[in-house]
């Protein structure tokens, strides 16, 4: 219960009470107004900030820019302290009394969060067990939810397997249960341990070091010799599924390509020297085709064209690549269509046009993205209706830009960057416009470029991979982790269910523990108990 001071009895004193509240109100609304305009400032700021780094973060993709990286990571800290410090001032706000109101029934929670998260209710009744001014019993008239998001610490537990043997009373038989299968044999890890381990390690970029240390603080001490053990045990398990996966990738008619640099520690030299990881996407979602996407990576000690000549040697259909020499064998040999990336050619004018912005440069940026709104329309359509509005909407746009560039061509100087980004986009005209013809094909090879950027992230913590050996691991495993998040997937989930069953599954039937097929026998298996 609030109590209130007694009113004054005569007008001159109301008045005066009267005046120093309004004063305190537009002193207190000054402060408000002073905070909210703080607010906008730093709404404004973190807005350009983010619009700053995503830009930055486009030019470094594919690039070995240490300095661009450097100014990324500070502007990600200056981004960080913008929030935290608006927080910091919304907390200044002074607090504005509201109204009084009965709640009549349950008000739902402002955010929703999903209901496959454990929930712990905790009830909050008045301190008094019934009414303080009278005495009578408390009625509930309704009541306010509201949901906080917490954090439960990770935690492991000892699961202790105990096999009683049983002796028969009547004669000597001795009967005791099998002993339950492990993902390593004799191995103390549990499935869903390794699958954590392999997600740290693969997409949180946490290296082995890092979690023995996280979980030797839970009182958890694991040497790194045998997180290490386990590591390699796993990717033993795991190499018949990405073989698997290998087959189905490089079955499809058409892939996209690209390939990325990641250091290996040279062995007795303490040093490093550049290996590549290549990435084969095969994803014709936006074609409107309903198979299964999925992306394989390969490793190499270096960036040779064998690599991926040997890696397609199979392969017949279309390559969507970038222009890497290496790839000349593989559209020689006929079986392979080479289809260019729009990006790529953009992306030389985008430079130019950041640094010295002329005529030619705004003209060609916004002829290209002319095209890919187009694009933007028919994403998902089927491939011949996309190849239809092509030829309707895109193909005079490629065309007016072709004459565009060769009138271009012949006016600069042809030792200027921007004859250097028009040479380019000319001597791959073919390739770029393949896909006005084909509705299978995309715009641009972003779909390769996408399933990179995890690894390129992944540089900056690991630094280095320690072997050869370690490379082919990443590789496998980028492979399947990848492929369960182009599906959808939770990537841990899905390979703790993988490691539960994977060391007694039969090898000529791996393939069924692909991701798409683990969701599919999930989806059947979550309709059975809704109807049953």
């Amino acid at each position: 219960m609030h109590t209130h001071a007694p009113l004054p009895n005569n007008v001159e004193e109301l008045q005066a009470l009267l005046l120093a509240q309004i004063s305190i109100a537009e002193t207190l609304q000054r402060e408000c107004d002073g905070i909210k305009l703080i607010n906008e400032s730093h709404d404004a700021e973190i807005a350009r900030l983010n619009l700053l780094i995503d830009k930055l973060k486009r030019m470094l993709f594919g690039r070995k820019s240490e300095k661009l990286a450097h100014q990324i990571d500070q502007l990600e800290l200056e981004l960080e302290e913008l929030y935290i410090a608006r927080a910091q001032s919304e907390r200044l706000l002074p607090a504005v009394p509201e109204p009084v109101e009965i709640a009549v029934q349950a008000s739902a929670p402002k955010r929703a969060w999903p209901e496959s998260l454990p929930r712990e209710i905790l009830r909050h009744v008045p301190d008094a067990p019934c009414c303080p001014d009278c005495g009578g019993a408390w009625q509930t008239l309704g009541e306010d939810i509201s949901e906080v998001l917490e954090h439960v610490p990770a935690s492991i537990k000892v699961i202790r397997h105990v096999r009683p043997k049983l002796a028969c009373t009547k004669c000597d038989t001795i009967a005791q249960a099998a002993a339950p299968s492990r993902p390593i044999a004799k191995g103390a890890a549990g499935p869903g341990l390794l699958a954590h381990i392999m997600v740290s390690k693969y997409l949180d970029h946490q290296p082995i070091y890092r979690q023995c240390r996280i979980h030797a603080r839970n009182g958890i001490e694991l040497a790194e010799s045998t997180v290490g053990d386990w590591v390699g045990n796993v990717h033993a398990l795991l190499r018949p599924l990405a073989n698997a996966l290998q087959q189905y990738v490089l079955s499809a008619e058409k892939l996209h390509t690209d390939d990325t640099p990641i250091a290996v520690l040279a062995p007795g030299t303490g040093k490093t020297k550049q290996a590549r990881l290549w990435t084969y996407v095969r994803d014709d979602r936006p074609a409107g085709v309903d198979d299964a996407p999925a992306v394989w990576f390969a490793y190499s000690e270096n960036r040779q064209g064998i690599h991926p000549q040997t890696h397609l040697k199979d392969f017949a259909g279309i390559l969507q690549a970038d222009a890497y020499v290496g790839y000349d064998a593989v559209y020689a040999s006929g079986k392979v269509i080479e289809a260019a990336c729009w990006a790529h050619a953009r992306r030389k004018f985008h430079d130019i046009h950041v640094q010295h912005p002329s005529a030619v440069t705004t003209q060609t940026l916004a002829q290209m993205a002319q095209l890919y709104q187009i694009e933007a329309t028919i994403r998902g359509s089927p491939a011949e209706e996309r190849q239809a509005i092509r030829q309707d909407q895109a193909k005079p746009l490629v065309e007016g830009l072709h004459r565009y560039l060769s009138e271009q061509q012949e006016r600069i100087s042809r030792k200027s960057v921007t004859a250097e980004a028009i040479g380019y986009a000319m001597n791959h005209w073919v390739a770029l416009t393949r896909y006005l013809d084909d509705g299978r094909i995309e715009i641009d090879n972003n779909a390769a470029e996408r399933s990179l950027r995890g690894i390129a992230l992944g540089r900056k913590n690991y630094l280095f991979l320690g072997s050869n050996a370690g490379g082919e691991r990443a590789a496998t495993l980028y492979s399947l982790l990848e492929t369960a998040k182009l599906n959808g997937m939770n990537p841990e989930s899905y390979l703790r269910d993988v490691l539960t069953v994977i060391a007694d599954y039969p090898v000529n039937r791996v393939a069924e523990l692909l991701p798409w097929h683990v969701q599919a026998k999930q989806k059947t298996l979550a309709q059975e108990a809704a109807s049953g």
